[in-house]
């Protein structure tokens, strides 16, 4: 297997939610849906799906990386260990959860800055809409597609399968 490929994504850095940095460089070569989540959101069920696909794909070269987030209708305002023990008791999710950041505005956490600039959502319109919108990001560390929030994860079980 070739080395992978450096890509912008790869740059970033971001805190873990259990304490420490994590560079998104860690992922290189790896398939990537990026979501922005929430706790007490009406798509919060959707840490179901996204643990499905994790524990499906990522044999593969698959990662998910989750992204808390508090503003939209203030629907993440748990501290990182309440957070932690939210998403592990009620949806057993075991992929990678990082801090809570801001996706928009002017305190929003430069990957999602380069996010919404690689794949801007309807009409070109760069901002969160709301929580779990997610990016795919293929092995070579570009954004691939954009998803709204509705987007069931099942649904996007074919787009990873084409990049892995």
């Amino acid at each position: 297997m070739t080395a992978p490929i450096h890509a912008p994504i790869h740059d970033f850095t971001a805190d873990r939610l259990e304490g420490g940095s994590q560079s998104l460089g860690d992922y290189a070569g790896k398939v990537l849906l990026i979501v922005n989540t929430a706790s007490n959101c009406g798509f919060t069920p959707q840490y179901e799906g996204l643990e499905a696909l994790y524990q499906r794909y990522r044999q593969r070269g698959f990662e998910v990386l989750g992204f808390p987030c508090n503003q939209f209708g203030s629907q993440e305002p748990g501290e990182a260990n309440e957070i932690a023990s939210f998403c592990q008791k009620n949806y057993g999710v075991s992929f990678p959860m990082f801090a809570k950041i801001d996706v928009n505005g002017d305190h929003a956490h430069p990957l999602y800055r380069y996010l919404k600039k690689a794949a801007p959502g309807l009409l070109g319109s760069e901002g969160i809409k709301w929580n779990f919108t997610k990016f795919l990001v293929n092995r070579q560390g570009e954004v691939s597609a954009r998803y709204a929030s509705a987007t069931a994860p099942e649904t996007i079980a074919r787009d990873i399968e084409e990049l892995l």
